[in-house]
């Protein structure tokens, strides 16, 4: 930084803070929130925090979100025509899914196996 620019900039926050310029932020005051994201590539963690940031989300977690959806509702349906025709929805959302990212479901396969092998690891 620019010698004597970290004062005036300091100067400026201190009078920001004496103004209450600081006062009633979003989250202030609550724990800082950190993501788990274990479960995407180190390469694309970038590309989607800024989608994310964006209001955007990348096609397999959306088609992710829509399938558990799928599910709940499926869970809870008496009637069998609604059944049949969310069950049809669900076969398409999954094969969606596939056809996105055949990485996806590898990770989720690695995720499984990782879970077995610590619990075996961790049992005496």
């Amino acid at each position: 930084m620019i010698p004597g620019y970290e004062k005036i900039v300091e100067e400026r926050i201190l009078q920001a803070q004496a103004n209450g310029a600081f006062d009633n932020l979003e989250g202030s005051g609550e724990p800082i929130r950190y993501e788990d994201e274990t479960g995407i590539p180190e390469d694309l963690r970038l590309a989607y925090k800024i989608l994310k940031n964006a209001g955007c989300v990348p096609p397999e977690l959306e088609t992710s979100r829509e399938i558990r959806q799928t599910e709940d509702l499926l869970k809870n349906e008496t009637e069998t025509e609604e059944t049949y025709r969310l069950m049809k929805k669900l076969n398409v959302l999954m094969r969606r899914r596939k056809m996105e990212t055949p990485a996806f479901e590898s990770l989720a396969v690695r995720e499984e196996y990782q879970a077995r092998l610590l619990s075996r690891i961790k049992k005496p």
